[in-house]
């Protein structure tokens, strides 16, 4: 759910008053329109809602993610700060990012590199996780890289880090070539996706038009030679996704990690699930303040915008440029194979119901998946030891 370094340049923004932004983002995304013909495609709409300068949901300076409710209570009984709009893993307990940190320190060792990059790092929880559990194992780390664009949660991540500040870098920008251990928690849902309609058995690309009588934004369809990668059985109506900037991304790595790893965390299926026949409405979903809705076309810019991840096209592309997958399976056994259980004995209460959240199968335990890939031969990455799914891809 954070930034990527396939979005526009982010500037350097104050927070905007709640009615200025909605007039400033309508005006700014109705002059798309007018550029484009009248109609853009969900992906590029997506995009700007999340990531348009000063404007998009990652860029305005909001609070965003990070903390409960206003009102609401973490486990140990204390109000946390004044509202936000989704807690991610790193934000609950530190056991999460302490996991992570097993699996990162064995993959330093094994390909012989001693750099992590770390993908929309949010409030920065998930890297000073990292750097300490790092420090308390022992394991040398010459620099700790994050690629955010968002320069607003860029200052919240200096802040979280500066007991670290010697070794944290910030880019926007890839370079030529790198190395390292490279991770990525709930990155790709926010990466934009291209929607794709069957309506009366023939294939379209939803896209955005601006709707004058309304005086909103709406849906408008157009005839596609795109296709999902997989068929979807049936003649009903049928919406889905394709991620061509995911795929895209990890093909971007590929070719520029010349030594190392990679570990993304997210929700979402392998490929004969994601394209089910059943999931005849797609998996956009919309987030503000702790609420779930379907509709990206209200409160622009005011919410985050997600879609699941087709891992199977994930692994897919990763294999096409040249790099091995070390394994595929659910958030629960990744964790649970990194040491969580036996951390969670020794932690306080508040961080044992917290690490239960992590991986119980009705909580984030099963909706949540974590794939591995490397630069060279393949190796037995600790996370994938049991309950391993490649097979599944």
């Amino acid at each position: 759910m954070t930034p990527t370094p396939s979005t526009p340049p982010i500037a350097n923004t104050t927070p905007i008053a709640s009615e200025s932004l909605a007039d400033a983002m309508q005006v700014h995304l109705r002059q798309m329109l007018h550029t484009q013909g009248g109609w853009i495609g969900f992906d590029t709409f997506m995009e700007q809602a999340l990531y348009a300068p000063g404007l998009g949901y990652y860029s305005r300076g909001a609070t965003v993610f990070g903390v409960l409710p206003q009102g609401l209570r973490d486990a140990a009984g204390e109000v946390k700060g004044a509202g936000s709009d989704f807690v991610t893993a790193p934000e609950m307990t530190p056991l999460f990012g302490q996991a992570v940190a097993r699996q990162i320190a064995q993959a330093l060792q094994v390909t012989g590199t001693d750099e992590v990059w770390e993908f929309g790092a949010g409030t920065g929880a998930l890297a000073l996780q990292i750097l300490d559990a790092l420090d308390a194992l022992g394991v040398p780390l010459r620099r700790y890289t994050i690629v955010d664009l968002s320069q607003p949660l860029k200052e919240r991540q200096q802040a979280t880090l500066q007991a670290h500040a010697g070794r944290v870098q910030w880019v926007d920008a890839l370079p030529a070539q790198m190395q390292g251990v490279v991770v990525g928690n709930e990155v790709l849902d926010a990466m934009p996706v291209k929607l794709l309609a069957r309506m009366q058995g023939v294939w379209h690309e939803r896209g955005v038009v601006w709707d004058a009588d309304r005086a909103c934004f709406a849906w408008q369809d157009r005839l596609t030679e795109l296709r999902p990668p997989e068929d979807v059985p049936g003649e009903h109506d049928y919406v889905t996704e394709i991620h061509k900037q995911g795929e895209a991304f990890v093909r971007t790595l590929a070719d520029r990690l010349k030594a190392g790893a990679i570990f993304l965390l997210d929700y979402g299926f392998p490929e004969h699930e994601y394209y089910h026949e059943q999931r005849h409405m797609g998996t956009v979903m919309c987030h503000r303040a702790h609420q779930a809705d379907g509709d990206p076309l209200v409160l622009v810019g005011e919410k985050d915008i997600t879609a699941h991840v087709n891992f199977t096209g994930i692994a897919v592309a990763a294999q096409d440029a040249g790099l091995e997958v070390l394994g595929y399976t659910s958030q629960a056994h990744f964790l649970m194979n990194c040491g969580l259980v036996d951390a969670m004995q020794a932690a306080s209460l508040a961080d044992r119901v917290a690490g239960q959240k992590l991986i119980l199968e009705h909580e984030m335990g099963e909706f949540f998946k974590v794939i591995g890939l490397t630069v060279g031969s393949y190796w037995d990455a600790m996370g994938f030891s049991r309950g391993d799914r490649t097979h599944r891809l």
